[in-house]
């Protein structure tokens, strides 16, 4: 990294960068790090918290696990601790993403806040703003994710509620929240554990199901949904696949519509490929709502002082609410002049063909499948910059030369 500091040598504004500019240090920013690292290209990456996969460190709930097995959850070249569980915890994950960090000398630049990224064509080279430095470089590779920031939709009335509200990336347990009446906005993943959470620490959520939503069994036969879903589709087409895993958690959950939790007409990973929607994968919630334990709720129709009026004129009194509306894209906020993504920070080009744009370009963590998605990007991007990088030395080894 070339640098100019001030003649009283203060911190630089101005920063040359050799390699990739990859904004984010989560598990994806880390990833194409170490892929970079194993083709012999440097890279940079600046990271607007004080620490490595922020999301996960600050913004997750306490009983939290990988929903899938770790063998699906890896980043490349380097699995996990063979005494970690099939499902790591929250901790367990943190931990293992700081050893890949160690691992392969991976040290982010922290508290770097990107304010703006824009391709200057006249240069032919990507400009980074912070708040103090200004960075550039042939390539800039958008590793910030598809959760980014919390989705908080607006509910009519909210503002006038009297108790608490607050989006699921500050909670972390259930108890603060004993013998309380709490809302749950949000029947995703988070959703459903946070209801379940509740639970343990004896509150009495109301999760709210607006739409319908498919709810697997995290394993079957012993097995894991997904695992089993990927041998199946290796032999079988997807809407095959779809049907059979229904028909499996029909058998073994029984069937939720009478739970007041309908499943949508297109198959859980027909569903998931074409929205990015994913399955809730059960993880005891749902004996909690069979047990009563767990009130499922039609949509809200607004918020009151006190509670709130549902859509089928229903209107109960809560303490607390919660929402679980999920996350978003940031990228519209501070990646200037390209139209490679769209308004709602997603890659315009669906999954496998959304890792490279144009100018040196590239994402990563935006395939909507997961980990197992970010490892496949990470590997093409590191070498469709190595094949590049190699030119580029080349091309300067020659001028050296006078050839």
């Amino acid at each position: 990294m070339d640098s100019c500091k001030d003649e009283d040598g203060n911190r630089p504004n101005f920063a040359w960068i050799d390699g990739p500019i990859i904004v984010g240090a989560g598990p994806s920013g880390l990833a194409v790090s170490a892929c970079l690292k194993e083709n012999s290209v440097p890279s940079i990456i600046l990271e607007r918290s004080e620490c490595i996969a922020c999301f996960w460190q600050q913004k997750t709930y306490d009983r939290l696990k990988l929903h899938l097995p770790k063998q699906f959850c890896k980043l490349p070249f380097l699995d996990f601790p063979e005494n970690f569980p099939k499902y790591p915890t929250k901790n367990e994950f943190i931990s293992y993403m700081q050893s890949y960090a160690v691992h392969f000398s991976i040290e982010p630049k922290f508290k770097q806040v990107v304010k703006s990224a824009e391709f200057d064509g006249f240069c032919g080279v990507w400009r980074v703003q912070t708040q103090d430095c200004e960075y550039v470089s042939r390539w800039i590779i958008v590793a910030t994710g598809e959760n980014a920031e919390p989705f908080i939709p607006y509910i009519q009335g909210i503002e006038r509620f009297q108790g608490p509200v607050m989006h699921t990336s500050l909670y972390k347990s259930g108890s603060e929240f004993q013998e309380q009446r709490v809302l749950v906005i949000g029947c995703g993943n988070s959703g459903m554990e946070v209801s379940f959470d509740l639970c343990r620490h004896n509150a009495t959520p109301h999760l709210v199901v607006r739409n319908a939503v498919h709810i697997l069994p995290r394993e079957m036969f012993a097995i894991s949904t997904f695992s089993v879903a990927m041998a199946l589709l290796k032999w079988l087409p997807l809407r095959l696949v779809d049907k059979f895993l229904i028909m499996v958690a029909n058998f073994t959950l029984g069937n939720t519509e009478r739970l007041g939790l309908r499943r949508p007409k297109t198959g859980p990973f027909e569903l998931k490929n074409a929205t990015g929607k994913t399955p809730v994968l059960d993880v005891g919630a749902l004996s909690q709502i069979r047990a009563g334990k767990i009130k499922v709720m039609e949509g809200v129709r607004e918020i009151t002082r006190n509670g709130a009026q549902f859509v089928d004129g229903q209107e109960r009194e809560f303490d607390s609410i919660i929402l679980a509306t999920g996350y978003k894209s940031n990228v519209p906020t501070w990646l200037k002049g390209c139209d490679f993504f769209t308004r709602e920070g997603m890659p315009k080009k669906p999954f496998p063909n959304g890792w490279k744009g144009d100018n040196g370009l590239y994402s990563v963590g935006f395939t909507r499948r997961g980990l197992l998605g970010t490892a496949s990007d990470a590997v093409k991007i590191a070498e469709d910059i190595a094949e590049q990088w190699r030119l580029i030395k080349a091309c300067k080894n020659n001028d050296r030369q006078g050839l």
